[in-house]
């Protein structure tokens, strides 16, 4: 069995025997003063999550002996992306995550300002609380605005992304006409269904027979707000074949719709800037591997295969200039289970290890552990979810400062 190694110093901020993780790598896990990093309890692994599975929401205390503070619970969650758990954009103290309550998905709105220093029960102020009538999954970067796809379908295309507890009433159905990605404001909880299935499966593909089942997956703003990324994915039960993939932009109200790559193949993405983003490809002409895309000029450029070899969790450190120096990344457990964490050095070509962690066996297909690398507002902190101490899947946090130094 490979060792596991870090090469940056990491400690466990979590322990057992519950288990601990955050999930996806584009939402922002620790607060804005470094303080607080947020994450989710589960008693269990190894299984679906189940309608009637709760999971507890918290957040660590670094200042006060990595201590777990209570947030809530919620009932609509997957192991890849937990309940959309976050700071929202713009708040010192705002968390937001999905719930499941009676027959609809929410969002719940906490300030947790109260709960930080012990909320009602130690003495200290509850912070504000509120629920919103519909999911989130991308948040503008102003924090005003979520666009979120039908997680009933996602659940049903997709299990490990969707949420259990409320079946697809359309899943008979290729391209519905009344549901799709919707759009809600955070202030006021308004929300209406923004791009319909129906409206992306009528576009040709030049490339590819869109017939089939279709569903949209990770939605991302870009930087200033006015673009959002969506994936449309679909699988035609008549051929057997495996799902599809588009990349596509949209305006920010759902119109423009521009189509990024067609190829078949899109994995992993972040936006470097707001018109440009770096996502790992396959099936292109070019070969598999991380591209940059224009969404202006139509162009994709290749990243440097030999550094960037393999699909990862991709991310840009955060960065004063207008073009980001650092990508943070990993990759899935090759045949030694090691699941390693780097940065990239864009001007110099230079590839850094962070720590090589080892992957369980157990730990596959829907619930997996991937690493999801995710830093802090300064870019010197990583947060990951990792199995390899033995004791489930945990949290993790890295001291990377000494390398972007180097």
């Amino acid at each position: 069995m490979a060792t596991s190694t870090a090469h940056v110093p990491m400690r466990a901020i979590t322990k057992g025997p519950r288990h601990h993780w955050f999930g996806y790598y584009d939402k922002w896990q620790i607060n804005p003063s470094g303080r607080y990093v947020l994450g989710m309890a589960v008693d269990f692994e190894h299984r679906s999550p189940r309608a009637d599975d709760v999971i507890e929401i918290g957040m660590v205390d670094l200042r006060d002996g990595d201590r777990w503070i209570r947030l809530g619970v919620s009932r609509a969650w997957s192991w890849q992306q937990g309940c959309m758990l976050q700071w929202l954009p713009g708040s010192a103290s705002t968390v937001v995550w999905n719930d499941r309550v009676d027959d609809r998905f929410v969002c719940h709105v906490v300030d947790v300002a109260g709960e930080a220093t012990g909320g009602a029960a130690s003495g200290g102020k509850a912070g504000t609380r509120r629920t919103l009538p519909a999911p989130i999954y991308a948040l503008s970067p102003d924090g005003r605005t979520a666009v979120s796809p039908d997680f009933r379908r996602l659940n049903d295309t997709r299990p490990g992304y969707g949420y259990a507890g409320l079946p697809d009433p359309r899943r008979d159905l290729d391209a519905p006409t009344d549901t799709g990605i919707t759009i809600m404001d955070m202030a006021t909880g308004a929300h209406r269904l923004l791009i319909p299935f129906s409206r992306v499966a009528a576009m040709p593909c030049a490339r590819h027979d869109v017939a089939g089942k279709h569903w949209f997956n990770h939605l991302l703003f870009n930087p200033d707000g006015s673009r959002f990324i969506f994936l449309n994915r679909w699988r035609n039960a008549q051929t057997g074949e495996g799902w599809r993939t588009r990349m596509f932009t949209a305006a920010a109200d759902g119109s423009d719709i521009r189509l990024v790559d067609d190829y078949g193949g899109v994995s992993h993405f972040i936006w470097r800037d707001p018109r440009h983003i770096l996502s790992w490809a396959y099936a292109r002409p070019e070969g598999d591997g991380f591209f940059l895309y224009d969404i202006d000029s139509g162009g994709a450029e290749l990243v440097d295969k030999e550094a960037m070899p393999v699909d990862g969790h991709c991310t840009y450190l955060p960065e004063t200039s207008a073009s980001p120096r650092w990508i943070l990344n990993d990759c899935y457990p090759g045949k030694d289970r090691l699941q390693r964490i780097y940065i990239y050095h864009v001007p110099s070509r230079r590839r850094l290890p962070v720590a090589d962690l080892h992957a369980p066996p157990g730990y596959d297909g829907e619930w997996r552990c991937d690493t999801h690398p995710r830093t802090s507002r300064d870019g010197a902190t990583v947060v990951v979810d990792s199995a390899h101490g033995g004791n489930g899947r945990q949290l993790y946090l890295l001291d990377i400062s000494a390398l972007l130094e180097s």
